[in-house]
């Protein structure tokens, strides 16, 4: 089993944050943050996000990559294919999924972890998605 120890386990925490804020800023929608910890055997917090094109989504696990780089969280795998209307973005101790719209309520995800605690992830006095 593969899940964030206590002293990394705040850390993971804000990236997972971090990384709903850029989902957020990058035009995705319907951005869910949770927390896994005690329900999940292999990550300790799923960020889920819906793109509004294939372009989009590619770009934005780009960014999501960049962004655990830049933050001391390497990718540890990912799946992306040309066509895909689901990619897995995979730092360990978070988990990254974007889908297109459809693909999202025929796999929903949302409804898998109903249990676990969805993160507060907005900015202070901001909407879940920026404004035009």
């Amino acid at each position: 089993m593969i899940t964030a120890t206590s002293s990394t386990a705040t850390e993971a925490r804000q990236f997972a944050i971090e990384v709903a804020q850029l989902l957020a800023d990058t035009k995705c929608e319907d951005i869910v943050a949770l927390d896994v910890r005690g329900l999940s055997q292999v990550t300790s917090f799923v960020v889920i996000g819906t793109g509004t094109s294939e372009r989009q989504m590619r770009s934005v696990s780009d960014d999501v990559i960049e962004l655990g780089e830049g933050t001391g969280h390497p990718l540890f795998r990912m799946n992306r294919e040309r066509s895909s209307t689901w990619t897995v973005v995979d730092f360990v101790d978070v988990t990254v999924h974007l889908f297109e719209p459809n693909t999202r309520a025929f796999y929903d995800l949302d409804h898998l972890w109903l249990d676990a605690q969805r993160l507060a992830w907005k900015r202070d006095g901001a909407d879940s998605r920026p404004r035009a």
